[in-house]
């Protein structure tokens, strides 16, 4: 059985987002299992929380955004892929401004962070989808 992960610790970074050009602090926190990703914007009163699912995605132009009412956020496709390689299930990503901060341009300081921290196992299965049909879509003619 695989088991569920998390980070064994909190980390933070400073930058800048590519596309607003606003500079945003990011802080990666673990979760309980079964929480998966969730982005939450600090910044906002209350703070807003975007899980990361196909039901948040609203824009894949230019960079993959997600959105839980007027939040967004911006920018999280090479966090996300650090995450996804690094077998991390679980974690909070608290960010102050409207998108994830660029860095090198690619998802190997995310993968630093969290090496950094290290990532623990949680005593809970890892769930998977199984796709039991084909599934098609399409738009237009």
């Amino acid at each position: 059985m695989l088991e569920q992960r998390t980070l064994k610790a909190v980390v933070t970074t400073t930058g800048v987002g590519l596309h607003s050009g606003i500079k945003v602090t990011l802080t990666l926190r673990p979760a309980a299992a079964d929480t998966g990703i969730v982005f939450r914007r600090v910044d906002l009163d209350p703070i807003v929380e975007l899980p990361a699912n196909p039901y948040s995605v609203v824009d894949t132009r230019l960079c993959s955004g997600l959105q839980n009412g007027a939040a967004k956020v911006g920018t999280v496709e090479h966090l996300m892929s650090a995450l996804s390689g690094l077998g991390v299930d679980n974690a909070y990503v608290d960010i102050d401004g409207p998108e994830i901060p660029i860095l090198d341009g690619s998802a190997a300081p995310f993968v630093f962070l969290i090496q950094s921290v290290g990532v623990e196992t949680q005593n809970v299965p890892r769930r998977y989808l199984k796709v039991l049909h084909p599934v098609e879509i399409r738009e237009g003619d």
